[in-house]
């Protein structure tokens, strides 16, 4: 929210300097972003008409323009393309210093003597624009000074607002605040009924019930909708950041900047009543104020009017933007003038659906006051019958009383205040506060009955009360206190790894932790083919970010691929995160797991020189699981797979314990291309509470007798696995295998194409006594005889 300082003030008096009054917005939670200095330092600045203006001599571009100043005329060399006789612009006089420091002195411009400048409004520090000259009002006075004139000193005030202090979005929304604050009072408002001079109106019909409670309106004829905007609102609106386009126009849009209730007007002669608030039709369509058409449905509301049937023609979509067929022009000369109520729910996110974002939206998606259409149109008929003429009817009201929300009493405890403050607050401050914000405060024993106003929908419970009193109070009076009794220490478990031991884990293994959003572009997903069991946003940030994600490994490696795309050669990336899945059953609430990934590119290692260059793979990422998974003393197995995503031959899923965690290998080319990355991508993906959990430490004695080692080689075909060679030898050797080691892998001379050959250390030992040299021989011979039936392995000789 922008605004002018001086328009503030004109609502709120109050003494404090500029800075302080930032300060005070920001510390009451109206968080001030910016104020820009308007006007400063125009000492010697007035306004002036050009009596004259004639080509310089010596240069195409220049003017020697003779100025009135009101006290005299001067000569004045001009180079702006707007300059011109009769034109009454600011004039510099000598001896001015100028906001951007420019000292203005007698000088000769090409021959030509020039005694001061006439100025654009970038030179005067009150818009940017630098276009020509600032061109003043025809009745501007001329030898006043321009601070006067302009309202000036000034300055732009910009504030960041919370979603629910919606009642901030005007200037006397914020004077309430800044009274409580600064121990002042709002100053009245004048919002008397103007009286009807004829009977031109229309009807209105609403057929949206709870939606669209209240709707006011009100005909004006023999409006000059050509006239200028007086300088005083144009200023205000430039001033708040609203650029002027045309009296009518900005008349509502001053309206809404001061009292917070959006306003459109139409062109009378283009409607035909009843007027009909009501659903849009499906596949219905209407051109805009901005020129474009629109295809809705019955989740848009419109006002339409009855050309071509009752309520059959849209002209405006309702609480967002106006129609183009109806619009005021400076043709227009009767006006239809409307406000109403139109809550949250039935105008959020529909702007967003189109690429709207309109100040009505914006204020109505977060409450409006349902008592303000009518002050609002009363107000607006008041300023364009003083500035434009014209004659009213009367103030037509359609409303939904049953719908219309009604502030409900709320009850403020004196202990509960200072019990949830920490401080004890007199209760003539409390009233005071309470009743500067425009509230209503009864004092009933040791509490208040407080009523908010219609306006303040963030007002509600007693909570809400306490609140609004510690900020305005300042959270600064507020003691700081340590809390109280006996903290309770939660020892860690034993049966579960903590998350934070996982990620120093993978952190020691050279990998950052990454952090993305948990809603993904659709097309992502499917580009991965993890669309199955896609939770859809109702009201999603953007088109890009309107499904949760069903895996991690999307949004990781997307953040890998920015990163190698930015130069980064060598990027290992892991991430802790929650995927969501749909429901499985219908209307449930859809399932959250987290999950654990982690993704790689580049070498094995930084850059050096004590070894030589080698790409990551598959089994370095291995490596680097299986130590994650040694933290909860898991020892994992890896089946092969091929899912969508996967490398044919370089994936697999991983299992502990019979359980499926996840998913490892090398991405497909196909997604690396459509990813736009040129070298090999390995990641992993797995459930990570299976992953964590560890069985509960247990002692157990050594045993004091030696092992024996005896060495096996075996020849199988290629494609075979070593997770499956080394499931049947442990399953074959029984209990007295303590380990089983795979040392070498061999192909080439002696070994037939299409296969391999595997030499693995079986080692062995008993708790209870020295093995034989006949029961080792009877151990690798049942692990000889299981490698040979299962996998078709010979030994090599």
């Amino acid at each position: 929210m922008k605004f002018s300082e001086n328009w503030l003030r004109q609502h709120v008096p109050t003494t404090q300097t500029r800075e302080q009054l930032a300060a005070t917005l920001t510390a009451i939670g109206l968080e001030v972003e910016d104020v820009t200095a308007l006007g400063e330092s125009l000492d010697g600045v007035v306004v002036a008409q050009i009596v004259s203006a004639e080509k310089h001599p010596e240069a195409d571009r220049l003017q020697v323009c003779q100025v009135d100043t009101g006290n005299g005329t001067v000569q004045i060399v001009c180079g702006a393309p707007n300059a011109r006789a009769g034109l009454k612009t600011p004039l510099a006089t000598v001896g001015a210093n100028l906001p951007g420091g420019m000292a203005i002195k007698a000088a000769k411009l090409r021959g030509v003597e020039s005694f001061g400048m006439l100025c654009s409004a970038k030179e005067l520090g009150v818009d940017p624009d630098a276009s020509g000259l600032l061109e003043l009002p025809a009745d501007a006075p001329v030898g006043a000074p321009l601070a006067d004139y302009l309202g000036l000193p000034d300055a732009t005030i910009e504030i960041k607002l919370t979603p629910n202090r919606a009642d901030c979005f005007s200037v006397r929304g914020i004077a309430f605040d800044v009274a409580a604050a600064c121990g002042s009072e709002v100053t009245p408002f004048d919002a008397a009924p103007v009286p009807a001079s004829n009977d031109a109106r229309l009807s209105i019909e609403l057929d949206t019930g709870a939606k669209v409670p209240r709707f006011v309106g009100r005909a004006i004829d023999g409006v000059d909708a050509g006239v200028a905007t007086p300088l005083w609102m144009a200023e205000r609106l430039r001033r708040s950041g609203v650029r002027p386009i045309s009296f009518l126009v900005d008349v509502t849009q001053y309206v809404m900047l001061e009292l917070g209730q959006p306003m459109h007007a139409f062109d009378r002669d283009t409607l035909v009543e009843p007027i009909v608030v009501r659903p849009a039709r499906v596949g219905e369509q209407t051109k805009l104020l901005d020129g474009r058409t629109v295809s809705l449905d019955p989740d848009f509301l419109v006002v339409s009017d009855s050309q071509g049937g009752n309520g059959a023609r849209a002209v405006a979509l309702g609480g967002i933007m106006g129609g183009y067929d109806t619009r005021v022009t400076d043709a227009t000369r009767n006006v239809f003038l409307e406000a109403a109520h139109w809550i949250p729910s039935a105008i959020i996110g529909r702007g967003r659906k189109l690429g709207l974002h309109t100040d009505a939206a914006h204020r109505f998606e977060r409450g409006v006051d349902p008592e303000l259409p009518r002050t609002a149109v009363e107000y607006a008929t008041r300023l364009i019958l003083d500035i434009a003429g014209g004659t009213p009817g009367p103030v037509v009201e359609a409303a939904l009383p049953e719908y219309l929300p009604q502030p409900q009493p709320i009850t403020l405890r004196r202990a509960r205040l200072a019990r949830v403050l920490g401080l004890s607050v007199a209760d003539a401050e409390v009233e005071r506060i309470l009743r500067a914000l425009g509230l209503s405060v009864e004092a009933t024993g040791d509490a208040w009955t407080v009523r908010p106003p219609s306006r303040r929908f963030d007002i509600a419970i007693e909570e809400d009360l306490i609140e609004e009193i510690a900020r305005v109070h300042g959270y600064d009076a507020i003691p700081t206190t340590l809390p109280a009794g006996a903290s309770r220490l939660a020892a860690p478990s034993e049966i579960r790894v903590e998350e934070g031991t996982a990620r120093r884990q993978l952190a020691a293994r050279d990998y950052l932790e990454a952090i993305n959003y948990a809603f993904v572009d659709a097309d992502l997903l499917a580009q991965w083919g993890a669309t199955d069991g896609t939770v859809p946003l109702a009201n999603p940030l953007s088109a890009e970010l309107g499904v949760m994600r069903t895996a991690l490994l999307p949004g990781l490696v997307a953040a890998l691929a920015r990163n190698a795309a930015r130069q980064q050669l060598r990027v290992r990336l892991f991430e802790l995160g929650n995927v969501f899945t749909a429901a499985p059953v219908a209307g449930g609430a859809p399932v959250e797991t987290k999950r654990i990934a982690a993704t790689a590119i580049g070498t094995v290692s930084s850059e050096q020189w004590g070894a030589p260059a080698r790409a990551v793979g598959f089994h370095d990422l291995k490596g680097d699981l299986d130590s994650l998974a040694a933290l909860a003393g898991a020892t994992l197995e890896y089946r092969a797979s091929q899912p969508l995503w996967a490398h044919p031959g370089r994936s697999a899923d991983v299992w502990r314990d019979g359980v499926k965690l996840g998913w490892i290998g090398q991405l497909h080319p196909r997604l690396q291309r459509a990813l736009d990355l040129d070298a090999e991508v390995v990641a992993f993906e797995l459930d990570l509470a299976p992953l964590l959990v560890r069985p509960l430490p247990k002692a157990v004695g050594l045993s004091k007798f030696p092992s024996v080692r005896r060495d096996l080689a075996v020849v199988v075909a290629e494609t075979a696995p070593w997770g499956a060679i080394a499931a049947s030898a442990r399953a074959a050797a029984g209990p007295a295998l303590r380990d089983l080691v795979l040392f070498d892998r061999y192909q080439g001379k002696g070994v037939e194409p299409g296969f391999k050959s595997l030499a693995m250390g079986l080692i062995l030992q008993d708790e209870s006594r020295t093995l034989t040299d006949r029961e080792v021989d009877a151990v690798v011979g049942t692990v000889t005889e299981a490698l040979q039936r299962d996998h078709a392995a010979a030994i090599r000789s």
